[in-house]
């Protein structure tokens, strides 16, 4: 299983980015998939998951109103459009998903930036 994380960068505060994770080596269709987020110093946080069906959705209040998630099973990619950037939304951003419930499947990461 491979996922490839891209789209991160350095962008001004109440800018935008979006991230893309390309998911290869398993049937995609299957596998629910999540975004989950490390800032410097800080441990893992869960930002957002969406089911294989693509309509449900969760995200984590620090995010709410303003990450949106979404998946094209036709490209096995996952991507999170983030809008309204705080300087607490820096960090590294992982794509993750599992066999089993849990995240056993890890990309390794896109920086996001979010500064002046």
């Amino acid at each position: 299983v491979q996922l490839v994380e891209s789209g991160g960068g350095l962008v001004q505060p109440g800018g935008s980015l979006t991230l893309s994770c390309v998911a290869s080596g398993l049937t995609f269709s299957r596998h629910h998939m999540s975004w989950v987020r490390q800032a410097p110093g800080k441990g893992l946080e869960w930002v957002s998951k969406v089911y294989t069906d693509g309509s449900t959705k969760y995200y984590a209040d620090s995010v709410k109103e303003r990450f949106t998630i979404s998946r094209d099973s036709a490209k096995t990619t996952v991507y999170l459009q983030m809008d309204s950037l705080k300087s607490e939304d820096s960090a590294l951003y992982y794509c993750a998903t599992g066999d089993t419930g849990g995240y056993n499947y890890w990309g390794q990461g896109t920086q996001v930036t979010v500064s002046s």
